[in-house]
């Protein structure tokens, strides 16, 4: 019978979403590798060792999984089975929004998928409530006060605490914000690829406006799914697996821009004595505005080396200098 390391607070400090009372740890557990995560004792390894290491934060969707519900699925039986004592001390958030199931009302943000893929999130991972639900990804023929009269209603309804939003951009942002505070909705959160590579988030000044109005920021692909390491600093391979996010990196004559960058990068990394995914893991937590990052490891050795990031995660004003100077070349 599993039993939490006693001293699993011990090293890990926590940061508040905004002006939430949400408190997350600086880097969370993303269960999105549906390939590698849909086996149980793969996955109740890693769930069970980053909570020991003080991880509370445990980042889900419907979709997820080899098949659509495969990695909620996993997690419920370790709910069930490891976790369930301390529910009380978790973070756990899901999404609904993209592709899930047939027919209309298998994916965007009508109330009615949102509510009943809720539903099915909670069956599957054995729980009575989420701590945050998301929508994943603006819907562009369903209003946004529908989507938002959803959201809260979930939290009257107590099946969430919080909510969040998840890929848009500053203008439905915005929209989204004013939607809830006339419902006063706890809105907490926005989850947006964001990394060394895709700073969209910042350029765009979403990052400035979540900060201004008190909203938590969590990045999720911090790595580039796999690009920033050092690895890919050497040679980026031919089939790397890229999210859509980030294609644009790999595309005709920027993949050299990009291979060089990440030589560079390395560099200052390994002055650091660190790899450079630790550097790019580094990079994030240094800005005020990052609440948590969402790491997507599926081995227990790739997520201590993710840990091992917060020994050395101050960045010097020079070395942010030189950074900022790569990333703009």
């Amino acid at each position: 019978m599993y039993e939490a390391n006693s001293q699993r607070y011990n090293k890990m400090s926590y940061t508040r979403s905004g002006k939430s009372g949400v408190l997350l740890p600086p880097i969370s557990l993303g269960l999105w590798r549906g390939h590698a995560l849909s086996t149980h004792e793969k996955t109740r390894e890693l769930v069970l060792h980053a909570f020991d290491e003080g991880i509370i934060h445990f980042d889900l969707a419907n979709n997820y999984g080899l098949t659509p519900g495969d990695a909620e699925k996993v997690f419920g039986k370790i709910m069930k089975e490891d976790l369930a004592a301390y529910r009380d001390e978790l973070v756990i958030s899901t999404k609904a929004g993209f592709h899930m199931g047939p027919g209309p009302y298998g994916e965007w943000s009508s109330k009615k998928y949102l509510a009943s893929s809720l539903d099915h999130s909670l069956q599957r991972m054995n729980l009575d409530y989420v701590d945050i639900f998301y929508t994943h990804r603006p819907d562009p023929n369903t209003p946004f006060e529908e989507t938002a009269e959803a959201l809260d209603l979930i939290v009257r309804q107590g099946k969430a605490y919080y909510v969040g939003i998840s890929n848009y951009n500053p203008t439905e942002t915005a929209e989204m914000v004013r939607l809830f505070r006339e419902r006063r909705t706890p809105f907490v959160i926005h989850q947006m690829s964001y990394n060394m590579m895709n700073r969209e988030a910042r350029d765009s000044g979403l990052l400035e406006f979540l900060d201004e109005n008190g909203i938590g920021s969590i990045a999720y692909g911090p790595l580039a799914e796999g690009l920033l390491t050092d690895k890919m600093s050497e040679h980026i391979s031919e089939d790397l697996p890229i999210h859509r996010t980030n294609k644009q990196l790999l595309d005709g004559p920027a993949r050299e821009k990009t291979q060089q960058k990440l030589r560079k990068l390395a560099e200052i990394a390994h002055q650091r004595n660190q790899t450079l995914s630790q550097l790019a893991l580094a990079w994030l937590l240094n800005q005020k505005e990052i609440t948590s990052v969402v790491v997507g490891a599926t081995k227990v050795h790739h997520l201590d080396d993710n840990l091992q990031t917060l020994e050395n995660a101050l960045l010097s004003a020079e070395e942010n200098k030189q950074i900022q100077q790569i990333l703009k070349g």
